[in-house]
Formats: C-alpha cells, sequence, structure tokens
C-alpha cells in the first residue's frame, strides 16, 4: 500500500504528487472563497454603505450592506445541498470544478457593476444576484476541499494536512485585507469610491485561473472511488442518505454546533466588527484592516500548529480549551477595541489575539473534525450543509443582527454576548462529540451514529 493515501481497505493507490495537488488544489479554492468573503465583507462594512446604499442613514446603509452579504449565505444552503448530492454521487473532482468556476467569475464580475448613482436600484439588485450565485457554489466548495484532502492525507498526519485548507482561508482573508489596505493607503477617498473599490474584486482573476487549471488536472479522492466500487452508482439510494435522516442525525446536529461557535464568531469579529469601529465609532479605516492583515500572518502559525496538535492529542481537547478561551477573552478584549481613548497598538493587538483563538484557532480543526465525524456513504453532502446551516444563521444573519442591536441600544455589549453565545455552542458541542482522531473514512456511518 501506498504511503500517502488514506490507508483504508481497497482503496485506489495515490502519489506524493497526487497529495500534493489535492492539497494545493483545497488551499487555492478556500482561498478564493476567503478572498471573496474578506473582499465583500469589508467592501461592506468600508464602501459599500456609500456606492450601493448612498441614500440611507450611516447605520442603515451598514445594515442593509451586511443583509447583502448575508443574501448569499441563504443560496449557500441550497448549493450545499446540490453540490453535496452531486459530490456524493459523480464525485468530488467535477463538483469542485463548478464551484470554483461559478465563484471565481461572480467575483470578477462585483468589479464591474454599475453603481447607485449610474443606474440607481438596479446596482443592489445586480450585486445580491451574483452573491446569490456565488453562494450556490461557495455552499459546497469549502465542504469538498476538507472532504477530498481529508480522504487523501494517511492517519496520523490527516490534521496538519487538512490543515492546508484552513491556511487558505488564512491566505484568502490576507490577501483580501491586503488589498483593501493598499486602496486605503494609495488612494484619496474620491478615488476609492469612484473606482479603486473595483480592483480588489478584478484581481481574483489570477487565483481563479489557476485554481481552475490546478482542479483539471486532480485526480478523484481514493476513498470516493473505493466507495464506488463497493456499491455501483445504480444502486438505489438507502435511507440513511435521506433529509430526514440527516436532520435526525446526532453527528449532524454536533457538527453544526461546531461550524456555529466558529462561523458566528468570524461574522463578528471580521466583517461586523470592523464596520462597527469605522462607521459608528468613526476609527480610522487601517485599524481594523491592518490588524487583520497582521493576525492572517500569525495564523500561518496558529493553524498548522493546531492541526498538528490535533493529531497527537485529538480533536475534541483542542476543541474545548479554544472554546473556553474564546468565552474568557470576549469581554476584555472588546471593552479595549471599542475604548477611544485606548491604545491603538493596543486595539489592533485585541483583534489580533481574539482573531487568532476565536476564529482561526476554531477554523484550524473545523474542516478535518467534520469530515471524520461524517461517514463516507454522504460525507460531502452533511458536512455542506452542516456547514452552510450554522454559516447561514451565524454568518449570514449575524452582523445583521448585531448592527440592529447595537443600533437599538447605543452599546457594543450585543457584540461581546453574541460572541460569547456563539464560543458556547461550540463548546457544548465539543464535550458531547466522540473523539473523531484517525477515524476510519470508509466506515458509511456517522462517528455519533457508530
Amino acid at each position: 500500500m501506498n504511503n500517502n493515501m488514506a490507508p483504508t481497505q481497497n482503496n485506489p493507490e495515490r502519489s506524493t504528487t497526487d497529495l500534493v495537488k489535492a492539497a494545493v488544489s483545497g488551499w487555492l479554492g478556500t482561498a478564493l472563497e476567503f478572498m471573496d468573503f474578506q473582499l465583500y465583507s469589508l467592501g461592506a462594512a468600508l464602501v459599500f454603505h456609500e456606492i450601493f446604499f448612498p441614500e440611507q442613514s450611516a447605520a442603515m446603509a451598514l445594515i442593509l450592506a451586511m443583509g447583502t452579504y448575508g443574501a448569499g449565505y441563504v443560496a449557500r444552503i441550497v448549493g450545499a445541498f446540490f453540490f453535496g448530492r452531486m459530490g456524493d454521487t459523480i464525485g468530488r473532482k467535477r463538483v469542485l470544478f463548478i464551484t470554483i468556476t461559478m465563484m471565481g467569475i461572480c467575483t470578477t464580475l462585483i468589479g464591474v457593476l454599475p453603481t447607485y448613482a449610474q443606474i440607481g436600484i438596479f446596482a443592489p439588485l445586480l450585486l445580491v444576484t451574483l452573491r446569490i450565485v456565488q453562494g450556490l457554489g461557495a455552499g459546497a466548495e469549502i465542504s469538498g476541499a476538507g472532504t477530498m484532502l481529508a480522504e487523501y492525507a494517511p492517519k496520523g498526519r490527516r490534521g496538519i494536512i487538512s490543515s492546508l485548507v484552513a491556511m487558505g482561508t488564512n491566505c484568502g482573508t490576507l490577501s483580501a485585507t491586503a488589498i483593501w489596505a493598499v486602496m486605503f493607503v494609495m488612494l484619496d477617498r474620491e478615488q476609492l469610491l469612484d473606482w479603486g473599490w473595483r480592483i480588489p474584486f478584478l484581481s481574483s482573476v489570477v487565483v481563479m485561473i489557476f485554481a481552475i487549471w490546478l482542479r483539471m488536472n486532480l485526480k478523484e479522492s481514493p476513498v470516493f472511488e473505493a466507495a464506488q466500487d463497493a456499491a455501483p452508482a445504480n444502486k438505489v439510494e438507502s435511507k440513511e442518505n435521506s433529509l430526514v435522516s440527516m436532520f435526525t442525525s446526532k453527528s449532524f446536529w454536533l457538527a453544526t454546533g461546531l461550524r456555529f461557535g466558529q462561523a458566528g464568531n468570524s461574522g463578528l469579529i471580521q466583517t461586523f466588527l470592523a464596520g462597527y469601529l469605522v462607521q459608528t465609532l468613526l476609527f480610522e479605516k487601517r485599524i481594523p484592516t491592518d490588524a487583520l492583515m497582521i493576525s492572517s500572518v500569525i495564523g500561518f502559525i496558529t493553524i498548522p500548529f493546531l492541526g498538528w496538535l490535533s493529531d497527537k492529542i485529538g480533536r475534541r481537547i483542542p476543541y474545548i480549551f479554544i472554546s473556553i478561551s474564546a468565552i474568557i477573552l470576549a469581554y476584555p478584549t472588546i471593552s479595549i477595541i471599542v475604548d477611544k481613548s485606548a491604545d491603538v497598538n493596543t486595539i489592533m493587538g485585541c483583534i489580533i489575539v481574539i482573531h487568532n483563538v476565536a476564529v482561526l484557532g476554531l477554523f484550524a480543526l473545523e474542516n478535518i473534525t467534520m469530515a471524520e465525524i461524517f461517514g463516507s456513504r454522504n460525507r460531502f453532502t452533511r458536512m455542506a450543509i452542516s456547514k452552510e446551516t450554522g454559516g447561514l444563521v451565524a454568518v449570514g444573519f449575524g452582523p445583521v443582527l448585531a448592527g440592529i442591536f447595537c443600533n437599538m441600544t447605543d452599546s457594543w455589549w450585543p457584540i461581546v454576548v453574541m460572541l460569547i453565545t456563539y464560543s458556547v455552542i461550540g463548546l457544548i458541542s465539543a464535550i458531547c462529540m466522540p473523539e473523531v482522531k484517525d477515524r476510519d473514512l470508509t466506515d458509511p456511518r456517522d462517528a455519533a451514529e457508530v
């Protein structure tokens, strides 16, 4: 048996080169998804309220911009179901080619959209349309990449290898934040609102072209091929694949809870907090963008370290420790971040700490843990839907609710309360889940049902 493939009986062999291609493919796809995530979230927080919603008050424009951001997350649920089922039926490779193409084209097209000043209400409508189509592809992208890489990786190294997918989120976040930071430094406000905001979205085409080329040359998951050999494609679908079975599965809800904790924190810190600091508290735009950029660089250490650690001590203990840390850090870090009298370096330091713990730390563990929780028969589908169910509520609607609550209370306290709530949900899920490290990925059963 080739040592570079997932060590399961009857798996087709994959070389080290195949593993590297799968790893780079997953990394690039996730980088593109999160590049879009951060390009749009920072755009929505910092400039879109003026470009697409100029006739609204500052608070309402921010809420509408976040609502447009959330529209993509509604579409992600549909995409997760449709492409997830397709991925479990016709293969991971084909679906990942489709999703990367959809995402990349839509991200680039945002950069050529006319503004509200040019075509009125049709501008935000076109923006919402692109976000919806983009969301359809993104709904299965990171789950497919996580599934593919987990099924390629050998036991004992799944955590560290799968951390490359999480590193893709970091690369995407870093690239997008760096591009916006350069825009803010090189352009004045008029230039930024006139044409500068388009550059970040148009630049994503480079990543898209390379990712598409790589996926055209990628071999199928060995676990999927083995499962197809064991169960022919024309076999009648079993009850275990039904939606009713999925929504009554303990594993599904545990995975959704893990996702809810991480995604909720991500939406609050990377999306809403940046806009709140600039639009409501009138901080300089460079403060949140620079802090997130530095935090993403530090994440190149945080993410692989936690992936490696989870290979040594299991997935549950790191999840529990990081969730508790996020709960403890929520109030002291946010209270300093929103304090206009605090030193700028201290504020940025607190953003970096809470982002690395509550967002990057949890995401370093998420993909491999969720892949190992689900069985081979429906791993792609259930992983995608559980990710996007948590993402829809926490990331799609969370920033909108945070904006409403902060506006209603004229306070930053809702940010702390929501951050703690999300982390508690993740903590409970981590405590209740079984240890899944190095589980046999060819097992068709979900882990909690074994």
